[in-house]
């Protein structure tokens, strides 16, 4: 009898500290080292590019060709905000004969972590008041036409 109850107090323990654990979530690009090293400068094209690391997770529109490859690892406690971990770009540059000219790779030096101020939206113009914003339009309804405009009674 005691038994059990130690075992069910344990399986209850372990249970509950099961859900105090970080949920770890990847998205992206799964890079493979043996793969990224394999494209080389000079050797490799789009084609064999594609062939070996997959369709980049996007493209440049403008200036020199570059694929990006991004993945980025996120931690998030029970009831807090996740958090990145490891965030990694792949960038392979393309000459104009679709060669590769070179393969350059960033991480988390480069992720910019910004806190949005959530009490206050800036906007251009004036500053209302609440009264203003409730009666700010009576008497402009209808003014903009004038006797004979489209918006008068006769019509003409």
């Amino acid at each position: 009898m005691i038994g059990t109850r130690k075992i069910a107090a344990v399986m209850a323990a372990a249970a509950l500290a099961s859900g105090c654990s970080s949920i770890v979530n990847h998205r992206g690009f799964v890079a493979d080292e043996v793969l990224i090293a394999s494209v080389q400068p000079g050797v490799d094209n789009r084609m064999s590019v594609e062939r070996t690391l997959g369709r980049p997770t996007f493209t440049s529109e403008f200036g020199e060709p570059v694929w990006y490859y991004v993945a980025s690892t996120t931690e998030q406690a029970p009831f807090t905000t996740p958090k990145i971990t490891q965030h990694t770009v792949l960038a392979v540059r393309f000459d104009e004969n679709d060669n590769v000219l070179s393969v350059d790779r960033t991480g988390m030096d480069q992720v910019a972590r910004i806190d949005p101020d959530s009490t206050v939206t800036p906007t251009l113009g004036r500053d209302r008041g609440l009264l203003e914003d409730l009666f700010g339009n009576i008497g402009q309804v209808g003014a903009a036409t004038g006797p004979g405009g489209a918006g008068s009674p006769t019509g003409q």
